[in-house]
């Protein structure tokens, strides 16, 4: 039986790649699409339509409405959710920590499959090199409609980096730099935003030392990559028990396979 299917957020770009991407693969049937999560809008499914057909729904709206959705979906048991909105604050990460130990929420700042490998490379390589002699600086940029910064994939690269050196990013982070900041200081993770035309995304993670650069980019052509990616996440997480998941669970069981 195909997995039934409701994109939240479907009217929107991201939205839109995601349900053609639905509608040509054969291991889903695509039920509809939802607008924002306190309203119905003419020609989409109801909250309550949703709730009740769909095994899973993706979610690429915003921070706030895919908040309210998981609270939705948690107060009745189901679907599960896969979460590709961004710019969450700290109570609504709370919110849906909640609502992940009722059903199963995988939620990704980003749903590329090259990218999430990345992350990896970089959590490996902060483990190695030592901060004394190594600053991290990420750099981001994202057409002009983007209205979170830095972006939820930036963000995923710096806990990668916090990660690999054992610290907190909150207590690391510099978020972009103004007028006489002082020395930099040891350790620090920094943060610079691009917003202009129709960037889809570029990201990039600098370890710079006195007398050497390494630049690790990733360069975003396209949304389908990010609908190939939140497809084999809606595929991977129908069934699962409630729990917190990310796209590394979805690599690892593909790794686990090969």
């Amino acid at each position: 039986m195909p997995i039934k299917v409701v994109v939240a957020g479907s009217p929107g770009r991201m939205g839109q790649t995601i349900v053609a991407a639905l509608q040509a693969d054969k291991t889903f049937h695509y039920i509809g699409g939802i607008g924002r999560s306190e309203h119905d809008e003419t020609g989409l499914l109801s909250i309550e339509e949703a709730l009740e057909t769909a095994d899973v729904i993706i979610d690429f709206s915003t921070a706030a409405s895919a908040t309210a959705l998981a609270e939705r979906c948690a107060g009745r048991g189901g679907p599960a959710l896969v979460i590709g909105a961004t710019g969450f604050d700290r109570n609504e990460e709370d919110r849906i920590a909640e609502a992940a130990s009722r059903i199963a929420i995988l939620r990704s700042g980003n749903f590329s499959i090259g990218l999430n490998l990345l992350t990896r490379l970089i959590a490996q390589m902060s483990a190695v090199l030592p901060p004394e002699a190594w600053d991290i600086e990420i750099t981001e940029a994202h057409h002009r409609r983007k209205i979170d910064a830095p972006s939820g994939t930036a963000l995923m690269l710096g806990e990668a980096a916090a990660q690999g050196r054992a610290v907190c990013l909150d207590s690391v982070e510099r978020r972009g730099r103004d007028g006489l900041p002082g020395l930099r200081p040891e350790g620090e993770i920094g943060f610079s935003v691009v917003r202009g035309g129709g960037i889809v995304g570029e990201h990039s993670v600098i370890f710079a030392a006195e007398e050497e650069v390494i630049t690790i980019s990733h360069s975003a052509l396209g949304r389908a990559m990010f609908a190939r990616g939140s497809l084999a996440a809606a595929c991977w997480i129908v069934g699962r028990p409630p729990g917190a998941y990310t796209m590394t669970d979805v690599l690892d069981a593909a790794g686990s396979k090969t």
